[in-house]
């Protein structure tokens, strides 16, 4: 007899079955694609907290400030769960003043979950929610599905630059409004990342090391000419304004003294190199170099309200990117919301039935 049933193995799937067989339930993992891991497979590995919750509240002012405090409260002693079924950390710092956190192996850390969660059914999505278990819902968002980013995101949803797996497209979502659940304020907000555009080729295995993260020391350029200056320390809000630009593009205008400028560990003219590598149009003069970047989309921010026990409706829970509201009016760590929800809904799911 399946006790639970989880939707999507990636970070918050794993770490809810993973929690749930250590309580011995019995537990079915349906995943969409070929592998374990989703976006977290694609990431670096970073997973974080801002040092103050009242950082955490500004940065994202529009967040549920309940679940806002979840995360906060509880992602150290959650981290440390994580080390002891065998994670393991490559840096003890995130690098960033800001915040505190670890930077896991995401391939191993993958491996260490999906050994203790359960029977994992790849290529076998959750297309409808069984009635005979409870379910906790965690298909990454919907940042796959151009129709519902087109919708909710951007008109120009065909010109992103996918950076997540084709798999998290929105099934979390539907199969939750489907079961009673509402969704969250920040439907039209996402992270992501500036990347070399086309005619570059920018592979997913290549995803951390082709971000371009320097606009705050660039000038911004639209296709029309008109400029943007950023202002958040995660550059979501440029990538944000990019993706409502024509064909999702814009130019990064950078002075050549800024070149050697260290930004998360490399410099600025290491990114535009790796740009360039990649097939970018790169223009330089004495003056200033030029990198044509596109919007690529991350993840999805907005999604199924849930409360403090994840609970988005009757019999079904949710973590991850499927849950909204959480970073609504700026950027907090995906996967460490994924990772405390993740056991938070296990156990409540549990609990329930």
């Amino acid at each position: 007899m399946t006790d639970l049933v989880v939707a999507g193995a990636g970070m918050a799937g794993l770490v809810a079955a993973a929690e749930a067989v250590s309580l011995g339930a019995e537990v079915v993992v349906h995943e969409k694609g070929d592998r374990p891991g989703g976006s977290f497979r694609l990431s670096s590995g970073v997973v974080w907290r801002y040092r103050e919750l009242a950082d955490f509240r500004a940065e994202c002012p529009a967040g549920d400030a309940e679940l806002q405090q979840l995360v906060h409260e509880r992602l150290d002693d959650d981290l440390l769960w994580l080390e002891g079924l065998g994670a393991p950390v490559v840096e003890r710092t995130t690098g960033n003043p800001r915040t505190v956190g670890l930077r896991l192996d995401p391939v191993a850390a993958i491996d260490a979950l999906a050994r203790r969660g359960g029977v994992l059914r790849l290529d076998e999505p959750l297309r409808e929610l069984p009635g005979s278990a409870p379910v906790v819902l965690a298909t990454g968002g919907f940042q796959a599905d151009r129709e519902l980013v087109r919708e909710h995101v951007t008109h120009e949803a065909d010109s992103l630059l996918l950076r997540a797996t084709r798999w998290s497209s929105g099934d979390g979502l539907r199969l939750g409004c489907a079961a009673g659940a509402s969704t969250t304020a920040g439907l039209a907000e996402f992270y992501g990342r500036a990347m070399p555009a086309p005619p570059a080729r920018v592979e997913e295995h290549r995803f951390v090391e082709l971000a371009q993260l320097y606009a705050t020391h660039a000038t911004v350029e639209g296709a029309g000419g008109e400029t943007f200056e950023p202002r958040a320390w995660s550059e979501v809000d440029v990538v944000q304004w990019m993706a409502r630009q024509p064909g999702a593009r814009a130019s990064y205008r950078v002075p050549v003294t800024k070149l050697q400028e260290s930004v998360r560990g490399r410099t600025i003219g290491e990114m535009v190199v790796a740009a360039e590598v990649a097939g970018a149009t790169v223009r330089r003069t004495s003056d200033e170099v030029v990198v044509e970047v596109v919007a690529g989309i991350t993840t999805t921010l907005g999604g199924l309200a849930v409360d403090r026990s994840a609970r988005a409706a009757d019999g079904v829970w949710a973590a991850g990117a499927d849950v909204g509201g959480i970073s609504t009016g700026g950027y907090s760590s995906g996967l460490a919301a994924a990772l405390v929800l993740g056991r938070i809904a296990a156990r409540s799911a549990l609990g329930a039935a």
